[in-house]
C-alpha cells in the first residue's frame, strides 16, 4: 500500500488536495444555507474530512471500488468528506472500467438528490434543481477526466507494449540471422573439409596398398587412412544436426573463390549496375579458398547492400593484397541518397553475417557512413 514511486506519491497528494479544495467549498456553501455552524460542529467537520482525506490518499489506487463506496457513506456525516468521495469516483474512473465508474456515479448523484430533497424548506424548488445540476454536472466532468486519463495510460501503455514487441522482433531477427549464416559456414567447412579429408584417405590408400611401401610404414599409413574415415565419419554426424531431412534443399553447390568475383561484377553490371572493379589481386588463384569464398560473399553482399539503397549511384569495389602477400583488403564504396526509402526490402542481417565470416577468419571489419559516402572495408588474414 504505502510502496509507491515518488510519481505515483505526488499524484496522490495532488488528488488529495483537489479533494480537500472541493470539500471546503462544500463545507462554506452548507454554512451559508444553514447560518452560524456551532463550534464542535467545525470540529467535528475537521477530525471527519482529514480521515477521510487519509483514506483517499491511503487506499485509492489500490482499492478504488471499496474506497469509492465506503466514502460515499461517510459523505453522509460529513461536509468536507464530499470532496473525498469525488476524487475517489475519479479513482474507480482511472484505474477500473467505464461501468463501476458510472455505477458509484450514480449512486452518489442518488445521495445527492435525496440530500437535498431533506434540506429545510426555505430552499425554492429552483434553487433545489440548480443545486442538484451543479453536483451531477460535476460528477460527470470528474468521470469524463477520469476516462481520459484511464484512456491515455493505455494508449501510453500500448505503444510502449509494441515498442517492446519491436525490439524483441529485431533482436529475434538478429539472432536467426547470425545463425543462419553461421549454419551456412558450417556447411561449407563440411564440403572443404570433408574434401581435403577424402583427399588425405585416397591417398594414405593408394601408399598403404603400394607394392613398394616397407611394411613398418604400411601399418602407419593404414592407420592413417582408417582415422581419415572415421574423422569423415564423425563430421557427417555432426553436419547433419544443422541439414534438417526431408527439406527438399537442393544439394550444395561448389562455392564461389575470389577468381569468380569478376564474373559476379559482370553479372551486376548486366543488371543496370554503375560498377567499377579495381582488382589488384596478382593472382586470385593462389588466395586459399576459405578466404577466397568469404571475399566473394562480402563483395557480393556490399553490390547487394548498394543495389538497395543507392540503386542509381556507381559503385567502386577495390580488391587489394598486401605486398607481404599476408592480408587482403575489400573495400567497397558507393554515393548515399539521404532520405531514400530501399528499392528492395531488407532488415540489415547481411552486414551482421559479414561480421560473423570476418570474425571467423580472425579479420575486421568497418562500415558506416561519411561525407555523403557509404564505405564498407574489409581486412582478412591471407
Amino acid at each position: 500500500m504505502l510502496r509507491r514511486s515518488v510519481r505515483e506519491w505526488t499524484r496522490d497528494v495532488f488528488v488529495t488536495a483537489c479533494a480537500l479544495l472541493i470539500g471546503m467549498l462544500v463545507l462554506a456553501g452548507s454554512r451559508d444555507a444553514q447560518g452560524s455552524v456551532p463550534g464542535w460542529a467545525n470540529v467535528r467537520e475537521a477530525v471527519l474530512g482529514g480521515a477521510a482525506m487519509l483514506v483517499l490518499l491511503l487506499f485509492r489506487r489500490e482499492r478504488p471500488m471499496a474506497t469509492a463506496l465506503f466514502l460515499t457513506v461517510w459523505s453522509l456525516t460529513s461536509s468536507v468528506g464530499w470532496g473525498a468521495t469525488v476524487m475517489a469516483v475519479f479513482g474507480v474512473a482511472v484505474h477500473r472500467p467505464w461501468r463501476p465508474a458510472f455505477l458509484v456515479a450514480g449512486l452518489n448523484c442518488a445521495l445527492i438528490l435525496a440530500s437535498f430533497l431533506g434540506l429545510p424548506a426555505d430552499l425554492t424548488t429552483r434553487e433545489r434543481l440548480e443545486s442538484v445540476t451543479v453536483f451531477v454536472l460535476g460528477y460527470l466532468l470528474i468521470l469524463a477526466t477520469g476516462l481520459l486519463v484511464r484512456s491515455r495510460r493505455q494508449l501510453v501503455e500500448s505503444l510502449r507494449a509494441r515498442a517492446r514487441e519491436a525490439e524483441e522482433g529485431q533482436r529475434l531477427r538478429i539472432e536467426e540471422a547470425r545463425h543462419l549464416e553461421r549454419e551456412r559456414i558450417a556447411r561449407e567447412m563440411h564440403d572443404v573439409l570433408a574434401h581435403r579429408i577424402s583427399l588425405l584417405a585416397v591417398h594414405a590408400g593408394a601408399l598403404e596398398f603400394r607394392p613398394d611401401t616397407p611394411e613398418e610404414h604400411r601399418e602407419a599409413v593404414g592407420i592413417i587412412r582408417r582415422s581419415a574415415y572415421e574423422a569423415m565419419e564423425d563430421l557427417r554426424d555432426v553436419i547433419g544436426v544443422l541439414r534438417s531431412p526431408g527439406s527438399g534443399d537442393d544439394p550444395e553447390r561448389p562455392q564461389p573463390t575470389l577468381a569468380d568475383v569478376p564474373a559476379l561484377v559482370r553479372e551486376a553490371r548486366a543488371a543496370g549496375g554503375l560498377i567499377e572493379l579495381d582488382d589488384r589481386v596478382p593472382a586470385p588463384a593462389a588466395v586459399p579458398d576459405r578466404v577466397g569464398r568469404h571475399a566473394y560473399r562480402i563483395v557480393q553482399e556490399g553490390l547487394t547492400n548498394a543495389r538497395k539503397h543507392a540503386p542509381d549511384e556507381p559503385v567502386r569495389v577495390v580488391l587489394e593484397a598486401s605486398k607481404a602477400g599476408r592480408e587482403l583488403t575489400i573495400e567497397i564504396e558507393n554515393a548515399t541518397t539521404p532520405g531514400r526509402v530501399p528499392a528492395l526490402p531488407g532488415g540489415g542481417a547481411g552486414l551482421l553475417g559479414l561480421g560473423e565470416r570476418v570474425t571467423l577468419l580472425g579479420g575486421t571489419l568497418v562500415h558506416g557512413a561519411a561525407g555523403g559516402r557509404f564505405r564498407l572495408r574489409a581486412r582478412l588474414p591471407l
